[in-house]
């Protein structure tokens, strides 16, 4: 059965650790991914503590977006990289074995091949739907994670635009994990409401 990986939006406040906090308590989550891309490194630093100690109380495994060196430095268990990024094989010499890397392989087979070769841990695939939160290069079918789960144990994860209303189909097909931002953080009901509503759908 899928999991939740719940990404930060890109801009926070000063009260947001406490809304993640609940969120985090409302439903299991297995990861969250720091993503505050409208952040400058310095408030980075700054803000992503607090975050780190939220998810670690709770057991949920925590990851830096894009920078392999932060993520070192901040003690976050591992990073997700994009295709502009360092190559996967050159962020696991720089990280070592115990760091947890993903990458972003947008709709395509090949990329996703070669980042389990070169020591991904999970290959993201997307986006899935229309999404607010970024302007996707791609759209992943849902039969990429078919194919995908049918031939490889590397677990996938699916991005892009998924909420509780439209998560179902994704995974029927297939997905080990549900990459959300705003179909938590910008659910009518509150994010609380929509990580128990992603918490039925996973159960």
């Amino acid at each position: 059965m899928a999991e939740l990986y719940l990404l930060t939006p890109p801009r926070i406040d000063d009260g947001f650790v406490d809304v993640l906090s609940r969120t985090l308590d409302a439903g299991p989550v297995s990861a969250l991914q720091i993503r505050l891309k409208e952040h400058s490194e310095s408030e980075l630093r700054a803000l992503a503590p607090a975050l780190i100690d939220a998810a670690r109380k709770r057991g949920v495994t925590v990851i830096l977006n894009d920078d392999p060196q932060l993520a070192s430095a901040l003690g976050c268990d591992g990073v997700h990289v994009g295709q502009d990024d360092a190559s996967v094989k050159q962020v696991r010499a720089d990280m070592g074995p115990r760091a947890l890397i993903g990458a972003t392989c947008h709709d395509t087979r090949h990329l996703a091949m070669t980042a389990g070769e070169q020591g991904a841990d999970y290959v993201a695939f997307g986006a899935v739907y229309e999404t607010a939160t970024k302007t996707p290069k791609s759209r992943a079918p849902l039969e990429l994670f078919t194919w995908w789960r049918e031939l490889f144990e590397l677990p996938c994860v699916a991005i892009g635009g998924i909420t509780p209303d439209n998560a179902r189909p994704v995974i029927e097909a297939g997905a080990d994990y549900l990459a959300v931002s705003g179909g938590i953080w910008n659910w009518p009901d509150g994010p609380e409401r929509a990580c128990e509503a992603f918490s039925r759908l996973l159960d």
